[in-house]
């Protein structure tokens, strides 16, 4: 699945939003662990990724040539600042019509709409690859996350309130989130 688009920042600068390559499989690399170094709200810690660049290549190579998948990039500068993906529930014909949405972004970078403008991007891809419902789920403290997807039509459809395990903070209740596309 192919993606190309520049958004305008609240600070002025641009933000190119494509789909990830096999090019960026080292900058997509280190910006993947780099977010978990930051955030507590990812599903995984830095240490626990096991994925070298070479398989960060063939991720987004097989990415790149989905119908069905995709993994955007966000670049400032010329920089890689985020990421966000939609990923099939499955194949079945009973799930088919489901996605999943997965966004980070580099904290130095939070604030700008990168992450607004990186969901944007997995709805319209959603939708142009046929998908009927997008989900994802949230960490309930992430508030600004949250209010981000309710604005944008994502309704809250359940809660796991152990569904995270965090060394900092101990369980972390995670929304589950869905929207009609």
């Amino acid at each position: 699945m192919e993606y190309m688009r520049t958004v305008d920042l609240k600070d002025g600068r641009k933000c190119t939003l494509r789909h990830g390559t096999g090019n960026d499989g080292r900058e997509a690399l280190e910006a993947f662990i780099q977010m978990r170094e930051e955030t507590d709200y990812l599903l995984t810690y830095p240490e626990e990724n096991t994925s070298s660049v070479e398989d960060e290549i063939a991720y987004l190579e097989k990415k790149a040539g989905s119908e069905r998948e995709m993994e955007i990039v966000a670049e400032v500068d010329g920089e890689l600042v985020g990421m966000a993906g939609i990923s099939a529930v499955g194949d079945s014909f009973k799930v088919r019509h489901r996605a999943e949405l997965g966004i980070s972004v580099i904290r130095e970078f939070w604030h700008l709409g990168i992450g607004r403008a990186l969901m944007d991007a997995c709805v319209e891809c959603a939708k142009d690859a046929g998908y009927e419902q997008i989900e994802l789920s949230v960490v309930a403290d992430n508030e600004r996350a949250v209010t981000m997807y309710k604005k944008d039509g994502f309704v809250e459809f359940g809660r796991n309130p152990r569904g995270f395990k965090s060394r900092i903070s101990g369980y972390q209740e995670l929304i589950y989130m869905r929207k009609e596309l």
